[in-house]
């Protein structure tokens, strides 16, 4: 064979040789990609079914918004107009209401004279004979006394005090229980305890009310008064104690100059109003 065929034959076989190698590493390293992406894939893959495996276990969460409600207590109406009675008379400072009568007037205090609304008109301050529904000066005019005595007038007509003495009658004493007293932004609501024939004692001036054991007794008194014409309630839920305040509605017996008629009730509610 002659030399020039042979060097021919053996560069070949050295292009060859070259080929096949580079084609092997191509090969191996096509083999090492695929398997860096199984192994890339496998592991992105369990790392998600992983974690949704953790989502699953974990319990739903709720969003709570929390809020605070304000609840107000809803304030007692109060029909009074205190503004405009005191631009009449600045002396008006509560207003008494006695259902199933016709006692719905203001109340005056003189700041200088007791006997003055006696006589004398709670608008105008006018003298008139059937005066005014009132209090004296020895009572505060916030109704906080144990005993508080509002007086007024019987016998004119209708008017006054006069149709306080329907709680004579025991139906119509069984069935009007209450009495109000309107303020500037209050409403006292009083249970009637007792309304009855009294003597003419002024009770301010002969009981001292600041003696527990007097103002006890005058408790006792109220509820088992001792004359023929009275009517006692006997459901008051509860007994008079004390802590209890009380109010007095004083007014004159036709032909009995020497007694009152009392009708007493006891301060059960009091509210705030608009």
């Amino acid at each position: 064979m002659p030399d020039d065929y042979k060097n021919e034959e053996l560069y070949e076989n050295e292009d060859y040789e070259e080929e096949d190698s580079g084609r092997r590493k191509l090969r191996i390293f096509f083999i090492i990609l695929a398997i860096l992406l199984i192994i890339f894939g496998a592991v992105y893959t369990g790392y998600y079914l992983y974690n949704q495996y953790l989502a699953g276990l974990e319990e739903p969460t709720t969003t709570v918004v929390e809020t605070t409600a304000t609840t107000q207590t809803a304030k007692a109406d109060n029909p009074i107009n205190f503004n405009d009675l005191r631009k009449q008379n600045d002396e008006i400072y509560a207003w008494l209401k006695v259902p199933g009568t016709k006692v719905d007037h203001p109340v005056v205090q003189s700041k200088t004279d007791d006997a003055f609304y006696l006589k004398h008109d709670a608008y105008t301050k006018k003298w008139l004979a059937r005066g005014a529904i009132y209090t004296e000066m020895c009572n505060s005019k916030d109704f906080s006394d144990r005993v508080t005595v509002i007086y007024g007038h019987n016998g004119y007509s209708d008017t006054m005090f006069t149709t306080l003495h329907r709680f004579e009658d025991g139906d119509f004493f069984d069935k009007h229980e209450n009495f109000y007293i309107y303020m500037p932004k209050r409403k006292l609501t009083y249970k009637i305890v007792s309304a009855f024939k009294y003597d003419s004692r002024h009770l301010m001036n002969f009981f001292d009310f600041e003696d527990d054991r007097v103002f006890a007794e005058f408790l006792g008194m109220i509820q088992n008064p001792t004359t023929g014409v009275k009517n006692v309630r006997n459901n008051l839920d509860r007994e008079l104690s004390l802590n209890d305040n009380i109010v007095v509605l004083s007014t004159c017996i036709r032909n009995q100059s020497s007694k009152r008629y009392l009708v007493c009730g006891v301060l059960v509610k009091d509210e705030e109003t608009n």
